[in-house]
């Protein structure tokens, strides 16, 4: 099974050969993003997990951006990054479901023996490593704060 690199790699020369430019353009951009930090750090190759993070922080980007857009009331850039953010999505693991990341959500707040509302960073403390790329990191905390607030 390849890498995520060698799909990224694969999908890139597929584009081209397509002519899909916007998912060329976000493909290339991804990519450029993965060897910046390779070469950032120890110039090292990054594994699946840690192209993950780099794929979820150019998601987080994009939702930034498309949210600036549209309070400026700029629709057609807004949908663009929403169009990328689709592209980049399909390199990412399935994402939970509402339903899914309340359950595990609870299960981190028993796990932390969370009692009130000022327990949540031992809760994040506990489930940001075990859903780390299948849910945002903004999900996570309102669902912790939802639960932890009908706690006490």
């Amino acid at each position: 099974m390849p890498t995520l690199k060698e799909r990224i790699d694969a999908d890139i020369k597929d584009a081209m050969r397509a002519k899909e430019e916007l998912k060329l353009s976000v493909l290339r951009m991804a990519k450029s993003a993965i060897k910046y930090k390779e070469v950032e750090g120890a110039a090292k190759v990054l594994d699946d997990a840690e192209v993950v993070t780099v794929l979820i922080t150019l998601v987080k980007q994009r939702r930034d951006s498309a949210e600036e857009y549209k309070k400026g009331n700029r629709p057609d850039l807004a949908d663009k990054e929403e169009k990328e953010i689709t592209i980049l999505q399909g390199y990412l693991p399935q994402q939970l479901s509402a339903q899914e990341l309340a359950q595990e959500v609870a299960q981190g707040i028993a796990e932390a023996g969370a009692k009130s509302a000022k327990d949540m960073g031992a809760v994040m403390k506990v489930l940001s490593p075990k859903l780390k790329g299948r849910a945002e990191g903004k999900a996570i905390s309102e669902e912790v704060k939802a639960q932890l607030s009908k706690l006490g």
